[in-house]
């Protein structure tokens, strides 16, 4: 007997509940290869009869999937869309777009959009020229607004020359600094931005992949949370620094011994001038291992825009790291220059003198770490956030910033 191949092949009949927004509820039988655009035509007969004779109709409805909340399209078949039997669908009209505004409508907009625009240069002057002009020292008045951090630097440059010589009169100078370039070659390695860490660990980052952020982006969360993301799916995220070793054993036994145990100060007038000598270079080597350290993905970005690598860094150098910064010194007239920025403030002014009068910062001068903590503000500002933090170093930069706020306003 010969049976059609079609009829061995006919597509399975399913029957899907249909509901509308108004209640209406149905069992709609359809076939699998049958179009949702088709569905959706014996549907709308069934709850909406001649609503057939407007073409538009059918576009202007749709049918939803009530499981998965999908929209189907109107060229799929039932199959395509994988449609079960015994599936609901919800048979619901397209929301209208909204009307076009009206000319009128668009003219009061534009209107109180006019009203409430600030005015321009123009109708300032216009609007000032009849009150009288008072004559004011345009110098006077920028120095007034000068820029903590501008000046920072200077009160720095001039603080650390004092704090040396104060240093350098305590009998036990030279030992003091040996065991503060030990903590310093162990802070290289160890020190962390306890604060900014804390943030990065409850924003949900892993400890040892927050510690190598800061370490990259000089202990700046947001810098440090931006290099999380984007290295994120970096299967080296949590490879160790270049260069990345453990603190030596005589920096820490040198770290860990205590002041008390220092040796006496020198005997004779030679053994003073080798001191002095010591305690220079141990200056030096101090200086040296805070030099400034430019942000690497500024420097690139900066020479992507044509300039110099020594342009970059020297502009970078001169503002405190900021890329948009250092890329208008680049194109303007490059002042204050990088040798500007060794110079220190007036020591006869009334700022610096305030300052040295201070009870906490006098204390603070005969403290290693405070001349530590003003080496590395002066080469990467970056850092401040951190010495502010600090116990020992936070209060003596606090009352910095009073004295100078203080004598700002008058």
């Amino acid at each position: 007997m010969f049976v059609q191949e079609e009829k061995i092949f006919a597509g399975k009949v399913l029957r899907v509940h249909v509901c509308t927004m108004d209640g209406a509820e149905w069992l709609e039988e359809v076939p699998e290869d049958t179009t949702v655009e088709k569905l959706k035509e014996r549907c709308l007969k069934h709850c909406v009869p001649g609503s057939l004779e407007d073409p538009k109709t059918v576009t202007h409805h749709k049918l939803i999937h009530a499981t998965s909340e999908k929209v189907l399209t109107d060229t799929k078949t039932v199959l395509e869309e994988n449609i079960q039997d015994r599936d609901v669908l919800l048979l619901i009209k397209k929301r209208a777009p909204p009307p076009l505004p009206k000319m009128a409508d668009v003219s009061a907009e534009e209107k109180r959009k006019q009203e409430q625009k600030a005015p321009d240069k123009d109708a300032i002057l216009k609007a000032t020229a009849n009150l009288p002009s008072r004559s004011a020292d345009r110098t006077v008045a920028h120095h007034n607004m000068r820029d903590f951090q501008t000046e920072l630097r200077k009160i720095l440059v001039s603080l650390i020359e004092v704090a040396q010589k104060l240093l350098a009169l305590n009998p036990d100078a030279v030992e003091l600094f040996k065991k503060a370039n030990a903590m310093l070659d162990e802070d290289e390695e160890d020190r962390v931005d306890e604060i900014a860490l804390r943030q990065l660990t409850e924003m949900g980052f892993p400890e040892s992949r927050a510690v190598k952020a800061l370490r990259l982006n000089h202990m700046s969360v947001t810098q440090a949370m931006e290099w999380l993301i984007e290295h994120a799916d970096d299967p080296t995220v949590d490879a160790p620094l270049p260069g990345q070793t453990p603190s030596e054993a005589t920096a820490e036994a040198g770290a860990s011994s205590a002041p008390g145990e220092a040796t006496a100060g020198p005997s004779s007038e030679a053994d003073g001038e080798e001191a002095k000598d010591e305690l220079t270079e141990i200056f030096k080597k101090i200086r040296r291992k805070r030099e400034f350290r430019p942000d690497p993905r500024a420097v690139i970005a900066l020479m992507e825009m044509g300039f110099d690598e020594k342009e970059v860094v020297d502009a970078l150098r001169v503002n405190n790291n900021q890329q948009n910064a250092a890329c208008e010194w680049l194109l303007g007239d490059r002042k204050p220059s990088p040798e500007d920025l060794d110079k220190g403030i007036d020591t006869n002014s009334p700022l610096f003198q305030a300052i040295l009068e201070n009870p906490v910062v006098q204390l603070g001068l005969t403290n290693p770490k405070t001349l530590l903590a003003f080496e590395d503000m002066l080469e990467n500002p970056l850092n401040s956030t951190q010495w502010m933090n600090d116990p020992e170093t936070g209060p003596v930069m606090l009352q910095i910033s009073r004295i100078f706020q203080t004598l700002n306003r008058t």
